[in-house]
Parts: structure tokens; sequence; C-alpha cells
């Protein structure tokens, strides 16, 4: 119901009560007025007929009473005159005529008592007036009473009741009330349509109103209010029509600022409001993730934070985290549905060793597998699980494919994916950044630890790491293996051919080293010619076969430089921890001690450290 309705009903109750408190009034005040007229009538008409009776009985005529009744109705417009004899009276005189006889309880109540009594009488025909006056013998006055009647003073000597039709009165009072009722129902109406023609602008303005709100609620800011007057209510229509433009421009604004900012395009007829909330939450959300990876300390962390945003952000639970060697010759899984993992569950593993298959790694762009199903000929996803969809993305580092992020999902589900990917992109283009400072944050920190001439571990990543080893040893109480290696003779190679000569003989060297142990032990370039090799969990035993072997494939070894072929030795000192030393720099003395050793003995052989090689007064 609108406000001109409610308004209008209001109004016709409070007048339908109001009129009925006055029809209600008027009757009562007119039936309490026809009561009063009555009553004065039958009073007045009362006294006359006692006036004449006396005048009657002083002239002797009083046997003419019964005429004078008759024509007194006539004049005086009463229904029904007769006069009552008291018993008293009829003692002295007789019962008088027959319709002066008592006639009913009224009457003889008013005898009895001595007061005039009125009522009105409904006689299913008609409605009358009945007044039955007492006449009260009294010595005062003339004549006096008592003269005639042998009575005593203040006895009632008769009564006269006459009656009389209010029929007429009451017609009138009816017509009347009515006659007002008209009147007044006539300006409530008038009032009526004067308040509705004045409220139809106000309900037609609040409609607007609701309309123009609703619209607004699903995304359409373009309806107006219609302005229907030139007050108040048609400010309000002008002040919304306002807030209707401000808010459609500048919602249109930032929605295309933020459809910029999320590569998304809108969609025909979609709720403007709703689809910009959404855009702001999703870069709100994204801001908060790369915070949040911005402080994780590896790129390892920032693969799980990535994983874990796209199952609990997305929904999503089957995909692949790749990310490309720093060679651009290699791709390795990291993770693969929601865990890490190495190997490649959706794709043809090919794309592992030769990345150009990877159709993202290749273009750069990304790969929509939704609406070009066929478009990669390496997605190969298992055939038990059933048909699969994917869009893959490219993560951009240094102006190449870093990272590829592959998702999946089912043909029923690819709408709801499709819907997903502006969002997916602002995380990605989000991590990208990071991942990429990470990543020369890593290559920057191994470059410290690394030589860079032979890609191995120096000094200096021995020294960080030690502490992992020593806890490691004595945690599992095992053994490792220290092997002190040095080149013989070799600065005659650096005077004789150069350095250049001497750099690839070290290089040599190193892929020999590299190839004599196992991918768990460590190789050191401890410095110049000097090399150390931790042979993890290994006994002294294994370990001088494993320093014969690499002194046998060292004397072996023929480098070939500017058409000349060297060949060199290699001497190898070799101690155990903890069994020579509980402490691990004291170990390495020890192998460093063997080593000395070895040289003295004649270099291109291997020893191992005994606790007689030790002296606190050698130099070494």
């Amino acid at each position: 119901m609108n406000l001109n309705a409610k308004v209008t009903l209001f109004f016709i109750s409070i007048a339908a009560a109001l009129l009925a408190v006055l029809v209600a009034i008027s009757l009562y005040a007119f039936r309490s007025f026809s009561i009063a007229s009555a009553t004065d009538h039958i009073r007045t008409a009362g006294e006359i007929v006692r006036v004449h009776l006396t005048e009657s009985m002083i002239n002797g005529v009083i046997d003419k009473r019964e005429s004078f009744l008759k024509r007194m109705l006539e004049v005086q417009g009463l229904k029904s005159a007769r006069v009552i004899r008291s018993p008293e009276v009829e003692k002295q005189f007789g019962k008088g005529l027959s319709v002066e006889s008592v006639a009913d309880d009224s009457e003889r109540q008013v005898l009895r008592e001595g007061k005039p009594r009125f009522e009105v009488i409904d006689t299913g025909e008609e409605t009358v007036f009945r007044g039955t006056i007492p006449y009260i013998a009294s010595a005062s006055g003339t004549p006096n009473c008592l003269q005639c009647h042998q009575v005593e003073e203040g006895a009632v000597l008769g009564a006269v009741s006459m009656t009389m039709s209010i029929d007429g009165l009451r017609q009138k009072a009816l017509f009347t009330v009515a006659g007002i009722a008209g009147a007044v129902a006539f300006f409530v109406l008038l009032v009526i349509v004067l308040l509705r023609r004045l409220l139809r602008p106000i309900s037609d303005t609040a409609n607007a109103v609701e309309d123009a709100v609703q619209h607004a609620l699903r995304g359409d800011f373009k309806v107006h209010v219609e302005k229907k007057t030139n007050d108040e209510i048609g400010q309000i229509a002008t002040d919304m029509n306002r807030l209707l433009t401000f808010l459609d421009d500048g919602l249109n604004r930032i929605g295309s600022n933020v459809a910029r900012l999320t590569d998304r395009t809108p969609a025909a007829g979609e709720n403007l409001l709703t689809a910009t909330i959404d855009m702001v939450e999703g870069l709100t959300k994204a801001a908060h993730f790369k915070q949040a990876i911005e402080e994780d300390e590896v790129k390892v962390e920032i693969y799980q934070r990535l994983s874990t945003t796209l199952q609990q952000e997305f929904a999503l639970h089957e995909f692949s985290l790749y990310e490309v060697s720093s060679n651009k010759k290699q791709m390795r899984s990291i993770m693969v549905d929601g865990a890490m993992a190495d190997t490649c569950r959706w794709c043809d593993p090919e794309i592992m060793i030769r990345p150009e298959a990877c159709r993202v790694r290749r273009t750069g762009h990304i790969v929509d597998g939704i609406s070009n199903p066929d478009i990669c000929y390496s997605f190969r996803p298992p055939a038990e699980l059933g048909e699969r969809r994917h869009v893959c993305f490219p993560i951009i580092q240094s102006g190449s494919v870093g990272s590829v992020v592959q998702l999946l999902t089912t043909p029923g589900e690819q709408e709801k994916l499709l819907a997903q990917v502006p969002y997916i992109n602002v995380y990605l283009r989000e991590t990208a950044p990071v991942l990429e400072t990470k990543r020369l944050m890593e290559s920057l920190r191994d470059s410290t630890l690394r030589d860079p001439m032979t890609g191995l571990n120096n000094r200096r990543f021995l020294e960080e790491y030690v502490e992992t080893l020593v806890a490691s040893v004595q945690r599992k109480r095992t053994h490792v293996a220290i092997l002190m290696l040095d080149l013989d003779y070799f600065k005659m190679v650096n005077d004789t051919y150069g350095h250049d000569a001497g750099d690839a003989v070290l290089k040599s060297l190193s892929n020999v080293l590299k190839q004599s142990v196992r991918a768990s032990d460590l190789v050191i370039r401890y410095g110049g010619e000097e090399f150390l090799i931790i042979l993890v969990d290994s006994e002294s035993t294994a370990a001088e076969r494993v320093a014969e072997n690499i002194r046998a494939a060292v004397e072996a070894l023929k480098v070939q430089v500017s058409g000349i072929v060297l060949q060199k030795t290699i001497s190898i000192g070799i101690s155990d921890f903890p069994t020579d030393s509980d402490t691990f720099w004291q170990a390495v003395k020890f192998a460093d001690v063997a080593l000395y050793q070895a040289k003295e003995q004649g270099r291109n052989r291997v020893i191992r450290f005994n606790p007689e090689m030790w002296s606190d007064t050698k130099e070494y």
C-alpha cells in the first residue's frame, strides 16, 4: 500500500469516526430536546386542564369537562388527555366518568407519590410520549382547594394523563442529522480529494525514488526521478537524480580503472556495483597476498602460499606449478594438486627436459584450453580421471617465462574458471616481481657460496654449512671422511703455459671430482689448486678406496690446451670426523697434515692420517 492510499485510508477512518460521534451526539441531543419539549408541552397542557376544571367546578359546569378535553386535543396537538380521580375525591364525589378511573400502575404510582411521571412508549406503530401530572390540594391561593375537598393539605386530588406523538419530532431530527452528516461527508470527501491531489506528487516521487533505488541495487544508475513540483518534493527528485548521475559516473570510472588492472571485460547486463565491489575486493586480497609473499624467505614458500590461495580463494584443487631453470633448458615441477612434487601429472613429461614443448613457456602468453581444447599438444591428463580442460599462465621474470601455472577444470566447471581468470591473473602479476627478487637474491647468495670458474662450492659455503653438517653427524652418530686434495706441481702449469691452461686443468679436475663421488657428498674448491671433499656417512676404509679412484682418474686425465696435452697427478690426505678429532676444523687440519705427508713422500699418493703425524712443534 503506497503513501497516498495509507493517508487517504487514515483520513477516511478518522472522518468516519468523527462523523459517527457527531451523528450520535446529534441524535442524543435531538432526543433530549424532543423529550424536554414534550415534557414542557404536557406540563402546560396539564396546568390548563387544572385551571379549566377549577373554573368549571366554581361555575357548576364540571359535567362538561370531557368535551373540553376533546377540544383541547385539537388545539394543543395532544394525542389523548384524561383526568384521573384519586381515592379521596371518589370517596367524596363518587367515581365520576368511566375514563377517569386509574388505568395502570404508572398512574397509581403518581397518585400515591404525588410526583409527575413522564415516559416514552413505543407501540410498534408509533412512538408516543406520556406524561402524568398530579393535582395537589393546597389551602393557599384562590380558590382554596380545601373549601370544596374534604382532604388534608398536600393530599393528591387526582392527575391528568396526556400523550402526544413524537414521531414527527424524531423524523425532523433524523432529517436534520442526515443533513448535517451529508454536509460533513461532502466536506470530508472534498478534503480527501484535495488531500490526494496534494499527496499525489509526494506518492509519485516516493515510488519513483523506490524504483530508482531498486534499479541502483541491481547496478543500473541511469533511472531518473521525474520532478513533479517546485517545492521540497521537487528538490528531493532533483537531488536524487544528481546522486544517481554521480554514482553512475563514479562507478563507471572506478569499474573501468579496476577492469584495466584485472584485464577483465565487463559482461553485458552485469551489476556494475557488485562487479566493482568484487574487483576491488580481489585487488585488496591480491595486495595482501603480495605483502605476505614479500616477507617469505625463499621461493618455495611463495609457491606454497600461491598453492594455498588457489585452493582456498578460488576452490581449485587440480593444478600444477612449474619453474623454468635459470639456463632456460629445463623445467621442474614444484607443486601438483596442492602438494610438493617433482613429477609431471597433467602434461607430457617431455616438457621437463625440453621446455620448448610447453606452449606457455614458448610463447609467453596465456594458453586457454577451454576455448580451444586442442591448442596445446603437451596437455596429457590421465585418461582414468575423465575429461579435463586447462588454462595455463606464464609468470614473466626478467622479460621471459620464469614459472608456469596450470589450472585444471571439468567441462561442467569451465565457465566458473573462466570467470576467475582475471582475478587469478592479478595474483600471478603480483607474484612475478617477488619471485624474480627471490630468484636474484638466491642467485646472488649462490654466487658468494660457489666458485664461478669450476661451479663447485667454495670455502665460504663450508663455513656456513659446517654447523648443519656437525649437527647431522652428532644426531645420526655417524662419520664423515674428509679428503684434502692438491694438484702436484700445478704452479708449473701456470708459469709454463699460462693461467688459461691452468684454468682448463682445474675445470677438468672439478668434473672428475664431481663424477667420482655421490650426489650427497660435498666437493669444495678450498683455495687455488687445493680441493676438499666431504664424504657423508663414510668410514675411513671406504674413503681410502674413493680417494684412490680419484688419484687414478686424475693421473689418467688428459687435458688438451692450445694443441698440447697436459697430464697431472694429485696428492690426497684423509682424516675422519669425529674419529680423529671431535672438532670438525681440527679434523680438516689433520687431513691437511696427511696431505703434507703425501707431498713429502713423493706426491701422487693417498695418505691416511694417524696421530704420529701430528706434532705441535712441526710446521705444516
